[in-house]
């Protein structure tokens, strides 16, 4: 079977072909860090991790690329005013909270993305992009000399296209003040900055100091990091309107073909209910990961379909833990039994068909969970019997499926050989570095760039620059 996913644009599943045989451009929308992260983000990061695995396993080589949104309304207006001293940085606030979300991804096991810009390093990206649709005539500046940029919904005819929505049914775009709006559903580009924010928080551009809309964001970092034609954008189910519609008609009204297919994560409820502040039932990342292994969470997680609601309910942990326990439990039986009968337990890296067959469809991971443990029972009854070669065999595939869903008790992101609070420290610590180093060299600030390779290097930390990204490794 050919690798199929449900793109959300043409609502149907599809044969993935990628643009470039053996290779896969993939940019999924990060988060808003403006507060800590909850279990929908968790969800959502999974999701896509998930989708990286299975890809690399199919022989592609995957450029992925997960932004910040390190910029925005709520991130202001949670942080320090103008002249308020004693309160914290805009800045300050956002980088505190993308450490909790990187944090709560390495404890998941996420994958670190190739590359993980943030909006604030890709203005003028976006300032070129807003000139482009301005000069189509697919945007306008506001006539007041307040600075906004709004793009023109009414001259681009495909808008609407990925929510198969008209334009006559929407509502007004809330992005931003109406001040100039030629239409209420034109949503921002650019928004002039305000009395009440600081300067810190403002870009100079043709049409007057200000920062970017957030939907204009993601277009100009998936061009600038995977070019104007990539394979996969992802997100959260709730981000398909309005900011994956957004991204849509600014990125095709600006020319550009934008991603072949778009893949949406369902969402997460509590006992049947949306999360929400107001309801008191948010389960945030820390506590959750808290309740019991991270690896059992990772297994929780995984085990529903990805575009499906995923609902939590008490006690839900427990069941994963005693799942993914049968599963460690048959691997150290078998590597015991094995070992004591003398039968050499390595066999092929290759997973069953079925299961392959199961992601390959839309990644169906119940049905590869399905598979997986109808083999942990047959691998047992096979050592119960004493056909320890068949057995061995049976191992071999189950190693090669918790290997491929991230969830190898042998891997020492689980097993706690050695300290790996420590290394999950040490990752976390060097990988911002590494972005950082990465944002010098985007800007051309060479020496930044230099002296945080020097750094890591004085720290015992080698660094390969190559085609797909910067590797780290500890020296000696």
């Amino acid at each position: 079977m050919a690798l199929r996913l449900y793109d959300s644009l043409e609502a149907r599943l599809r044969k993935f072909e990628p643009l470039v045989p053996g290779e896969v451009g993939m940019y999924v929308c990060g988060p808003t860090v403006q507060s800590s992260p909850h279990i929908g983000h968790l969800r959502s990061a999974l999701a896509y991790d998930l989708w990286r695995r299975w890809l690399t396993y199919r022989g592609h080589r995957v450029t992925f690329i997960r932004n910040v949104t390190d910029i925005d309304d709520k991130i202001l207006a949670f942080a320090a005013k103008p002249g308020d001293a004693a309160g914290e940085q805009w800045w300050a606030l956002a980088y505190r909270y993308e450490l909790e979300f990187t944090t709560a991804y390495t404890r998941l096991g996420v994958l670190p993305p190739t590359y993980e810009p943030r909006a604030t390093a890709s203005i003028q990206q976006m300032l070129d992009l807003i000139a482009r649709l301005i000069e189509k005539g697919h945007a306008y500046a506001a006539p007041d000399g307040s600075g906004d940029v709004y793009f023109d919904t009414k001259s681009w005819p495909a808008y609407g296209a990925l929510t198969r929505q008209s334009l006559d049914d929407m509502v007004a775009a809330a992005d931003a003040d109406p001040r100039g709006k030629r239409d209420p559903r034109d949503f921002a580009l650019w928004k002039g900055r305000k009395e009440d924010e600081p300067e810190s928080a403002s870009w100079p551009s043709p049409w007057g100091a200000g920062r970017p809309g957030w939907h204009v964001e993601c277009s100009a970092m998936s061009a600038r990091y995977l070019g104007s034609a990539f394979d996969i954008h992802g997100g959260g189910l709730d981000l398909r309107f309005p900011h994956h519609e957004n991204e849509l008609a600014q990125s095709t009204a600006a020319g550009d073909d934008f991603a072949k297919y778009w893949v949406h994560n369902g969402l997460v409820t509590v006992e049947g209910q949306k999360m929400s502040k107001s309801l008191g039932n948010s389960i945030y990342a820390a506590e959750f990961l808290a309740e019991s292994e991270p690896v059992v969470v990772r297994y929780y997680l995984s085990s529903t379909h990805y575009r499906s609601t995923l609902d939590y309910h008490e006690g839900a942990l427990r069941e994963a833990e005693a799942a993914y326990d049968r599963i460690r439990t048959f691997l150290e039986r078998s590597t015991r039994e094995l070992e004591r009968a003398g039968v050499a337990a390595e066999r092929a890296d290759v997973v069953p068909q079925a299961f392959g067959e199961a992601l390959d469809d839309d990644l169906s991971t119940p049905e590869a969970f399905a598979v997986l443990h109808e083999t942990v029972r047959a691998g047992n009854a096979l050592l119960d019997e004493g056909s320890l070669e068949t057995a061995a065999d049976r191992r071999a595939e189950v190693l090669a499926m918790v290997r491929v869903l991230g969830i190898d008790p042998s891997d020492p992101q689980w097993s706690g050989g050695g300290d790996t609070a420590a290394e999950g420290a040490l990752r976390v610590l060097v990988e911002r570095l590494l972005t950082e180093r990465q944002e010098a060299r985007a800007t051309r600030d060479f020496a930044r760039a230099d002296l945080i390779r020097n750094e890591l290097a004085e720290a015992g930390i080698a660094l390969e620059d190559a085609p797909g990204g910067t590797h780290w490794s500890i020296d000696g």
